[in-house]
């Protein structure tokens, strides 16, 4: 949910939000075909939960569509948050179009709400919620990287308003934080866990190192997951973070552009350092709602999640081609010897292990498992 929005960019979102109610009817309609498959991880879930509602924050985001999507498939009613009356409006009209000709079977609505105001939150926006999935980045386009130490503030108290507004509502069981991948890997050297070389769930970046280095996004994303573990761990709320990589997808560009430049600060020393790694948004969505649900067991914590690790220039060049920047943007000028290894290595296995259990195959194919 961005502070600012162009204009080419809200029709955009609209435009993708409608193909994907289109598709989301289709896909229903196949649902009882191939559901089978999942029953084992849907069939156990809370009492009344299966169909249940929840709610996404920034549901007309990149990352948020591809959740309201998944969601809507494996037949959860979805509320989404939008932050102003025109994406209200237009929402309102193709949600009406979208449950006529599905007999309610999967049901989407919106809300117009404001982060920063916890009271607001409580009171409307998770009200009857069993679940809220926040996706939310505050992101500022006029901003020279896309994200400003300003932007990081407000990332981290809006953060904390809805955690709180979740903690409070008597309906809402579980939360899924949206982080970053950028969490765990701006490391200190001067620390003990500089010197492991294997980053995972278990792994924080240094926020003194994000400042230093000027890393608004990282140190926002990082602010926001730390007050969101105390809060939960304070109230009791069930609570797991998805640490992602840099998002892909179709489309992306059109959508997606600010926050991808700036997540790519820094990108040359991830790429030396082996830690540069994409994640495409639909099997990111696909694993937010496999650990939601598998969060009825206990399962919350952090999860890393990628697709691959960008580790030679035809892959920087293939992704740059992709995201439409520079190479250089990604792995520099100069030649990497091919003698120099990463410093570090990428662990999923966590997220992996689970997705394996859940039944979850069109995420688990060809995943590098460390």
């Amino acid at each position: 949910m961005g502070i600012l929005r162009s204009e080419d960019r809200t029709k955009a979102e609209l435009h993708e939000f409608r193909r994907m109610l289109m598709a989301s009817a289709g896909a229903h309609r196949r649902k009882n075909q191939h559901d089978h498959r999942f029953n084992a991880a849907v069939d156990e879930t809370d009492e009344g939960e299966r169909g249940g509602l929840v709610c996404v924050t920034s549901g007309l985001s990149f990352l948020g569509i591809a959740i309201v999507n998944r969601l809507l498939i494996r037949g959860y009613s979805v509320r989404i948050i939008v932050d102003n009356p025109e994406d209200l409006a237009k929402i309102e009209e193709m949600e009406s179009n979208y449950n006529s000709g599905n007999n309610n079977s999967n049901n989407i609505s919106a809300i117009m709400a404001n982060l920063t105001d916890e009271e607001n939150l409580l009171s409307e926006a998770f009200k009857d919620c069993r679940g809220v999935f926040h996706t939310s980045a505050f992101i500022d386009p006029a901003g020279l990287s896309g994200y400003t130490k300003y932007m990081a503030d407000i990332e981290a108290k809006a953060s904390e308003n809805v955690i709180k507004a979740c903690a409070r509502t008597p309906s809402v069981k579980k939360f899924v934080f949206t982080s970053s991948l950028l969490t765990c890997l701006w490391r200190d050297r001067s620390t003990q866990q500089e010197n492991s070389p294997v980053i995972n769930h278990d792994s924080w970046s240094s926020e003194s190192l994000c400042r230093d280095k000027k890393l608004w996004y990282a140190l926002g994303k990082l602010r926001a997951e730390k007050a969101t573990w105390k809060i939960a761990e304070q109230s009791g709320l069930k609570m797991a973070s998805i640490c992602p990589g840099l998002i892909t997808g179709p489309e992306f560009n059109n959508i997606n552009a600010t926050a991808t430049t700036a997540y790519l600060k820094g990108a040359q020393e991830m790429y030396e350092n082996g830690v540069l790694a994409s994640v495409d948004v639909n099997r990111l969505a696909e694993a937010q709602v496999c650990v939601y649900e598998a969060m009825r067991k206990g399962r919350g914590g952090r999860y890393i999640c990628f697709d691959e690790v960008i580790k030679e220039e035809e892959m920087a060049e293939k992704l740059a081609k992709e995201i439409n920047v520079s190479k250089s943007k990604i792995c520099g000028t100069e030649d990497r010897s091919t003698n120099a290894l990463p410093r570090f290595q990428l662990s999923k296995k966590k997220l992996t292990n689970l997705m394996n259990t859940q039944q979850r195959p069109c995420y688990t194919q060809s995943q590098e498992q460390l």
